[in-house]
C-alpha cells in the first residue's frame, strides 16, 4: 500500500528575508557615527581634512604678499577648490579601505542598504566638511583679509557644497579602484581637468569653444562662478542661485551613482 504523502513531508523552504528599505535614518546615522568614531582615532586624517585647506590659503596669501588684489581675485575660488580636493582624496581612500579590509562586505551582509552606507559616509564627512569650511572661510576673511563684496556666509555655503561634492566624487570613484594607490591616481583624471577648465586661471569665455563647452558641464566651474558672484555683488543674484543649485544637484547625483556602483569587495 502506497502511503499518501502529506504536506508536512514536503521540503520546507526558508522564509524569504525581509527586504531592506533603500534608506533608513537610523541606519544612516549609525553608519555616520561609526565612521566618526574611526576617524577620531586617526588624527592624521583629521589634520589633513581640517588643517590643510587653511595652511594652503595661508601660504597663498603670502605668496601674493606684494599683490593683495591677486589674492582677492583667486582666494575665494580656491576657498572652494581646496576643500573639494581634500575631501575627494580622503573619502576615496577611506571607502576603499573599508572594502579591501572586508568591513564593507560584513556591513552589507547586515540589514544595511547601499543607500544607508553612502548616506552615512556623506553625513559623517559632511560634518567634517562643515568644520573645515568654517575654519577656512573664517581664516580667509577675518585673518588673511580676503576682500569680498557679498556676505561671508555665502562663501561658507559654497565652500561647504564644494566639500560635499568632493565627498560624493570620492565615494563614487572608490568603487573603481582596486588599491589606495589607484584611488590617488583618479585625482588627475577627475580633479585636474576641472581645475584647469573651471575659470580659475582664465575666464571660461576666453577658452577654445570646445574647452568652454566641456567646462560648462563640470561642477567645479559653477563652484568658481558662484564664488566670483560673491566677490562682485552684495546680494544673492539669480546666477549665484543657479550655480549653488547645480553644485548641490551634482553632489546628489554623484552620491546616487555611488550607491548604485558600490561593490562589497575589490575584485
Amino acid at each position: 500500500m502506497t502511503p499518501t504523502p502529506t504536506p508536512a513531508a514536503a521540503t520546507t523552504s526558508a522564509p524569504a528575508p525581509t527586504p531592506t528599505r533603500a534608506l533608513s535614518a537610523s541606519r544612516t546615522t549609525a553608519t555616520a557615527a561609526r565612521v566618526l568614531r574611526q576617524l577620531r582615532h586617526d588624527p592624521r586624517t583629521i589634520a589633513l581634512l581640517i588643517l590643510i585647506p587653511c595652511v594652503m590659503l595661508f601660504l597663498l596669501r603670502y605668496v601674493f604678499d606684494g599683490s593683495p588684489r591677486t589674492f582677492d581675485s583667486i582666494g575665494a575660488s580656491l576657498l572652494g577648490i581646496f576643500p573639494l580636493i581634500t575631501m575627494f582624496l580622503v573619502t576615496s581612500i577611506a571607502t576603499l579601505r573599508e572594502r579591501t579590509s572586508g568591513t564593507l562586505e560584513r556591513l552589507l551582509a547586515m540589514p544595511l542598504g547601499k543607500g544607508d552606507l553612502i548616506a552615512g559616509y556623506a553625513l559623517a564627512f559632511g560634518i567634517l566638511a562643515i568644520i573645515q569650511s568654517a575654519l577656512a572661510t573664517g581664516l580667509a576673511v577675518w585673518v588673511l583679509g580676503l576682500d569680498v563684496t557679498g556676505s561671508p556666509w555665502l562663501l561658507l555655503l559654497v565652500a561647504l557644497l564644494d566639500a560635499l561634492l568632493g565627498t560624493a566624487l570620492g565615494l563614487f570613484v572608490s568603487a573603481f579602484a582596486a588599491s589606495e594607490f589607484q584611488a590617488v591616481q583618479f585625482m588627475p583624471a577627475v580633479i585636474f581637468p576641472q581645475l584647469l577648465l573651471c575659470g580659475l586661471f582664465t575666464p571660461r569665455s576666453n577658452m577654445h569653444p570646445a574647452l568652454e563647452a566641456v567646462s560648462d558641464v563640470l561642477p567645479m566651474s559653477y563652484a568658481v562662478d558662484g564664488m566670483n558672484e560673491i566677490l562682485k555683488h552684495t546680494d544673492m543674484t539669480a546666477t549665484f542661485v543657479r550655480d549653488v543649485l547645480i553644485v548641490a544637484g551634482c553632489a546628489l547625483l554623484v552620491l546616487t551613482l555611488g550607491a548604485a556602483t558600490l561593490r562589497r569587495r575589490t575584485a
